[in-house]
């Protein structure tokens, strides 16, 4: 990956993110009037997918090429901010619907079952089989609850062999369909990363890629084709079975959208250098900001509305929307500032409990043998 590829991903992780932000404040309690650019939420879901897929991917290739670094790399990134959101944001639900309870209504949060809520998300298994268990008001926790399980399954491929990576499947496999269907959305992301042949993609191809890219996503969202793929669904397996989908019930059209952003990194990466100097004159903002994408993403519902409630201004004129934006998006950065050092922390401890585990005499008898009796590959 050159530079200006990997500056170029920083700002799509930066962007998507902020779409996924727009699309969770178009509250009409926080503003009247529909937002503009607030329909793109679950598209952009979609490319971090792609974009996670082809990280993970990379950083394999290159540095985390052990069980031992991926695993000390991977746990400390997610738990690094699972275990503060998980945490506040029941905490931040309880505040804000004493002060503004309209905000909390409508089956936007669930109170029920704390500690199960809690237990669950802390093990990413909110969306297992046909079980959709909400973290509170923090719906976007959702899509950690796939990708956390492609990390498994892309550490079994990577990592296993013989009869222990096919077993190691097929537990993955038991999590139940909908994180299956959009495996293969996260392994086009592995794909493009691995697939030599897309390196040597020509120029004259690569604009043609990369320019044909956005009309193609204009025209998908502009025939709504995300909310059409639902609605096909829903007359191919009944009304019941798409609803239990939950938010895999796109799968349909999430498949030629994420081709459209395969499309468009493939493109880029032809040309990149075409864009060197305004890129490299803009790294230092893309890379701090970029840092705080994840922050953005996993904490950004619960304290939207938190501070919406708290401030309970005119949704008639822009300075309470905006003001509730500033305030959100100054916490989140305040957030990401501290959990991204605790996160280099986090891995040394994790890194250190993992190292201990594999000198067990339960993990060497009843894992490690195993496995490399199997012929596979072990800490």
């Amino acid at each position: 990956m050159n530079r200006e590829l990997s500056i170029y991903l920083d700002l799509v992780r930066l962007l998507a993110s902020l779409l996924v932000v727009r699309y969770h404040s178009n509250l009409r309690l926080l503003s009247t009037e529909k937002l503009a650019l607030s329909d793109h939420g679950h598209a952009a879901v979609i490319v971090f997918f792609v974009l996670s897929g082809y990280v993970i991917s990379y950083i394999t290739a290159t540095r985390e090429n052990t069980p031992l670094d991926y695993w000390s790399s991977r746990l400390s990134r997610f738990y690094s901010l699972a275990l503060p959101a998980v945490l506040l944001t029941p905490l931040l639900d309880m505040a804000g619907q004493a002060m503004a309870p309209q905000f909390y209504v409508g089956g936007a949060t669930t109170y029920g079952l704390a500690w199960l809520r809690i237990a669950t998300s802390l093990g990413f298994l909110n969306e297992v089989w046909f079980v959709s268990i909400m973290s509170f008001s923090n719906v976007p926790y959702w899509s950690l609850c796939y990708e956390m399980w492609y990390y498994v399954l892309f550490a079994v491929v990577s990592f296993a062999a013989g009869r222990a990576r096919l077993l190691l499947t097929a537990a993955v496999v038991l999590l139940g369909p909908k994180i299956l269907l959009l495996v293969p959305v996260w392994a086009l992301g592995v794909l493009l990363q691995r697939w030599s042949a897309l390196r040597r993609v020509p120029p004259a191809l690569g604009w043609l890629l990369f320019l044909a890219s956005w009309p193609l996503y204009g025209l998908f969202q502009h025939y709504q084709l995300t909310e059409l793929g639902s609605e096909s669904l829903r007359r191919l397996v009944g009304e019941r079975l798409q609803h239990e989908l939950t938010f895999s019930k796109f799968f349909l059209t999430d498949y030629p959208l994420a081709l459209i952003v395969a499309c468009n990194f493939v493109g880029f990466q032809a040309v990149s250098t075409s864009f060197r100097v305004p890129l490299r004159a803009c790294e230092p903002l893309i890379r701090k900001l970029a840092a705080c994408t994840f922050t953005i993403y996993i904490l950004h519902q619960p304290l939207l509305q938190f501070y919406a409630a708290l401030l309970r201004g005119d949704p008639g004129g822009p300075l309470y929307y905006w003001t509730t934006m500033a305030a959100t998006l100054l916490t989140l950065y305040a957030i990401a500032s501290v959990t991204e050092r605790q996160r280099h922390r986090l891995r040394r401890v994790i890194r250190g409990a993992l190292e201990r585990l594999v000198q067990t005499s339960w993990w060497r008898r009843g894992i490690a043998a195993p496995m490399a009796g199997d012929g596979g590959s072990h800490v």
